[in-house]
């Protein structure tokens, strides 16, 4: 009762209180080197419509859009195994056409596939099939809470899968403006935790966020050494601790029209 509303702009972690964490397993360099991608962005896509096609329909979107130019397609936050599309079925599918585009394109291609579920046990079931069908990437939402996303991190770990956080549910947290979480707390907390990828908005397209704002989470998961700058709402110098780099994926209702 002492203050009506509170709200988290930023945080120092302690150099010692960092090193008990082991942070991204890939980052960006090891990403690129397992891609084979250099010098350029990679580029990726969400499957629409976001719900309701059939299993073969959708892989048939995957298929269609990494022959045509994407390194990943993605499944959206709420695609998860509803009875039109169970996730078994899309798993298959989603790589059937991954396998396919690889062969005709020549690339290591992927489509990021949700694995977010009710319980631990269901999400684990999904990420070992999704790793024995020869899937690169999977995918849980913010939602499922901060336990959960560092069971997950370090089950990707081991078992060398590259992991994706779509931030569902963070405007829960970040979009009032006197109270909450800024986005990039919970951007230095999802670095700690050993996410390699972290849907962090855009300047452009349809999520909130000015210049300066959106460059501030970027630097907090890109640099290893953070200055402080009061533009982009850095308050505090960080040293990273060598926790490899996390990388940001701009998204939300960008096209090509945007870019430049």
């Amino acid at each position: 009762k002492a203050v009506k509303a509170l709200r988290l702009e930023d945080m120092r972690i302690p150099y010692a209180y960092l090193k008990t964490f082991q942070g991204p397993a890939t980052g960006v360099v090891v990403e690129r080197e397992r891609l084979d991608k250099f010098g350029r962005p990679l580029l990726g896509a969400t499957v629409k419509p976001k719900l309701g096609l059939s299993g073969k329909n959708y892989g048939r979107v995957v298929y269609e859009g990494l022959t045509g130019g994407l390194d990943f397609l993605k499944d959206d936050e709420n695609i998860n195994s509803q009875p039109f599309m169970r996730w078994k079925e899309r798993f298959l599918y989603c790589m059937e056409g991954v396998n396919r585009a690889a062969a005709a394109t020549g690339e290591v291609k992927g489509s990021y596939l949700n694995i977010t579920a009710a319980t631990m046990e269901q999400m684990y079931e999904r990420a070992e099939y999704a790793h024995s069908i020869g899937s690169v990437i999977v995918m849980i939402d913010l939602v499922i809470g901060y336990t959960a996303i560092q069971s997950m991190a370090i089950w990707a770990r081991k078992y060398e899968m590259i992991l994706h956080l779509h931030r569902a549910g963070n405007s829960t947290y970040a979009r009032q403006k006197n109270h909450g979480i800024n986005f990039r707390v919970i951007c230095k907390w999802m670095r700690m935790c050993g996410v390699d990828h972290i849907h962090a908005g855009t300047v452009v397209g349809k999520l909130e966020g000015d210049p300066l704002m959106v460059k501030g989470f970027y630097n907090s998961l890109l640099l290893t050494h953070l200055k402080i700058n009061l533009a982009e709402g850095l308050f505090f110098d960080m040293d990273w601790a060598a926790l490899r780099k996390c990388v940001p994926v701009a998204s939300g209702g960008i096209h090509c029209g945007q870019m430049h």
